[in-house]
């Protein structure tokens, strides 16, 4: 079902299953105490965690535990590389829903994207879990009609263009004392 900004974003905080355009590939999203909803709908393996996208870096410190030391170097990266396609993988927070990493709840990756609609639902829906729009283990969905038929539940925006650079996002994980990149996608990172 196609709807518009405002009734996605009032479904986004109900705890349906939505999706929205970003600056790599369309997203499925929900709020992150529903994530199941994102691994029913896909079919997903629980040993792939899910992202938590928000719409501004400073929504992502509740979800994420570290030192001073290592928040400053966390932030260090983010002034250079957010809004963009990196997603970071961060210590986890209590505050993470377990469901959201099911295999190691200790991380989550943290990312938010350079989309200005992406950015507008995610600023008042607040950091939701997210992952490409596809069944698992398929080609990503990249615009809206083939999101629509191929989950029939999820909720998308009307009259949106749904097509970003078609390639995900670039992961680095925090390993204590240096960046190591799990998923060179859309961007290069210098550690």
């Amino acid at each position: 079902m196609n709807v518009s900004l405002e009734l996605l974003i009032e479904n986004a905080k109900s705890g349906k299953l939505v999706s929205f355009p970003t600056d790599t590939v369309p997203a499925l999203a929900t709020i992150p105490t529903q994530a199941e909803l994102i691994y029913h709908a896909k079919q997903r393996s629980l040993d792939k965690p899910l992202i938590l996208m928000a719409g501004k870096a400073e929504d992502i410190w509740d979800y994420v535990k570290g030192s001073d030391s290592e928040y400053q170097i966390w932030q260090d990266v983010i002034n250079k590389y957010w809004p963009g396609a990196l997603t970071l993988v961060l210590p986890a927070s209590e505050k993470v829903p377990q469901i959201m990493n099911p295999n190691d709840p200790t991380t989550i990756g943290v990312r938010v994207p350079n989309h200005q609609v992406a950015q507008t639902i995610l600023l008042q829906t607040g950091p939701m879990a997210t992952t490409s729009a596809n069944l698992s283990g398929e080609p990503t969905l990249e615009d809206r009609e083939a999101i629509e038929r191929q989950f029939s539940d999820v909720i998308t925006l009307a009259s949106i263009d749904y097509r970003g650079l078609g390639i995900p996002s670039t992961v680095a994980k925090w390993t204590g004392n240096s960046w190591q990149i799990l998923r060179q996608g859309a961007i290069i990172i210098n550690s």
